[in-house]
């Protein structure tokens, strides 16, 4: 059952449960407040049941030590918010079976109790004073920095994706174009330091409980140490462009002795001889790519000849933005691909010889531009 079609069974069973109901002459009144008493049951069950299903979109427990604390902290808080809940909710139901079908004759009326104001005064103070002191000390422990952190991060939010860097070792994984996954280890204070080259973004992985905002200017930093194993997905939460939804990463948790081979992994690759571009015979096709402020790439269609390298002159003119300029088959592969520039500012690249066919050219950075590239 769909939650449209659980919420109109709901609305319709409270409709009947609080409309009132004519007295039959001779009917005994038992049965009838048995059935009233029945579909008070059912009302509070299909009640339960969807406030049961909310629950699922939160993660049990944080992943590292600090969300563990943040976790800790909503558990204590949700002993209270149940018993306000029951008692207001409760106090309601009572009173509408109670006191339902009777406009004439009220319930006893009672002005100037001081006991009672003092009562729910008093006790929402308290309560509110626990909270405050409560979410005072989990901020302490959450914000609280290492001195000797074991490994620091530089997370830079760009438009639109994620950089991440670990200075000491010298790797960088960019998310130009793709869903950049990094490697952490389990057990080690991490430092991770937050930048942004361009507006705010928000850095966030519901698996840590944990959400910072990327502020221009402002560099945001905090430790974690990360409990769990695992793979933690994370995205921007602060929308800053078009881009916004491609913000995402992935963050895989795992022993100190993988994350060592991971690393070493990373270095050897970036220290690798990159493969020589393919030869241009003379008289070579040059294809000219320019991106724009108003239309992103100028051009919308391009073609080249079949089974022969061609040259790709690609001038990006938006000030301060990056581009790209890469071709991808009908699969989704990406056959090449020049190097991000940020404008103004041109690259001269040679592509491979491509079969005849129908291309796709895009932009890694903002994968809504596109157009057509032609083989035949």
């Amino acid at each position: 059952m769909g939650f449209r079609a659980t919420w109109h069974r709901l609305a319709l069973a409270f409709r009947r449960l609080s409309s009132p109901r004519p007295s039959l002459a001779g009917v005994p009144g038992r049965p009838r407040r048995a059935a009233t008493r029945l579909r008070a049951i059912v009302l509070v069950a299909l009640a339960a049941v969807l406030l049961g299903g909310c629950s699922l979109a939160y993660p049990a427990a944080g992943g590292t030590v600090q969300g563990q604390d943040i976790r800790s902290l909503y558990d204590i808080l949700l002993i209270p918010v149940v018993v306000i809940f029951v008692l207001v909710e409760g106090l309601l139901v009572w009173a509408l079976l109670r006191y339902r079908g009777r406009r004439a004759n009220l319930p006893h009326q009672t002005h100037g109790n001081n006991l009672l104001e003092i009562t729910w005064t008093v006790i929402p103070t308290l309560i509110v004073l626990v909270v405050f002191a409560l979410s005072m000390q989990t901020l302490g422990k959450v914000d609280a920095k290492s001195s000797d952190p074991a490994l620091v991060v530089d997370v830079t939010g760009k438009q639109w994706f994620w950089d991440f860097s670990y200075p000491v070792q010298k790797v960088t994984v960019s998310g130009a174009g793709q869903e950049p996954v990094i490697d952490l280890p389990v057990g080690e204070t991490i430092l991770i330091r937050l930048h942004s080259d361009n507006v705010i973004h928000s850095f966030y992985v519901p698996g840590f409980l944990f959400k910072r905002d990327v502020i221009p200017g402002l560099g945001n930093q905090f430790d974690i140490n990360i409990t769990t194993p695992g793979i933690y997905r994370g995205q921007c939460a602060e929308f800053c462009g078009f881009g916004h939804a491609d913000m995402r990463f992935s963050i895989q948790a795992v022993s100190q002795a993988e994350f060592a081979s991971w690393i070493a992994g990373q270095q050897a690759a970036a220290a690798a001889t990159p493969t020589p571009a393919p030869s241009l015979a003379a008289g070579a096709t040059t294809l000219s790519v320019s991106a724009s402020t108003t239309t992103g790439f100028e051009q919308s269609s391009l073609s080249v000849a079949a089974g022969k390298p061609f040259a790709v002159a690609f001038d990006d003119k938006e000030a301060g933005v990056p581009h790209d300029f890469a071709i991808k088959d009908s699969s989704g592969k990406v056959l090449f691909n020049t190097r991000i520039i940020t404008g103004p500012a041109s690259e001269t690249a040679t592509a491979p010889a491509l079969p005849a066919g129908t291309y796709t050219f895009f932009c890694q950075v903002h994968p809504n531009m596109q157009g057509t590239l032609t083989v035949q």
